[in-house]
């Protein structure tokens, strides 16, 4: 029995599974709307929320932890002066994922994930 465990793997080794989600993240911040199956967005979708919250508390202390997860100094410039104050009065939900039809090679359940407006 697997009780209390959570997260996805992915079949990859952990450094491969978080480069993986360090770039649907990013892509995600500076395109505001990817595609990616569904299990990789409902995974990513908590740690794009938090990387929007830091921005929201906009110090340097958050700065610096955005930069630990985002590496472009470029798109951590967008997520704090853009993107944070676009959802300055809202609490939190700041994606939307959105059930695509299934992918053609190997019929594996595709979505979008997208920074609700």
């Amino acid at each position: 029995m697997s009780h209390n465990i959570s997260g996805r793997k992915f079949d990859r080794p952990t450094a491969h599974r978080t480069a993986m989600y360090r770039n649907l993240v990013l892509s995600l911040m500076d395109n505001e709307k990817i595609v990616t199956t569904e299990a990789k967005a409902k995974e990513i979708r908590n740690m794009a929320e938090k990387m929007i919250t830091l921005g929201k508390k906009g110090d340097l202390s958050a700065r610096r932890r955005a930069l630990a997860f985002i590496y472009d100094e470029a798109v951590v410039r967008k997520v704090f002066d853009d993107i944070s104050k676009r959802y300055a009065e809202r609490k939190g939900g700041y994606t939307r994922i959105t059930k695509l039809a299934r992918r053609l090679g190997d019929g594996a359940a595709m979505a979008q994930l997208e920074l609700v407006k």
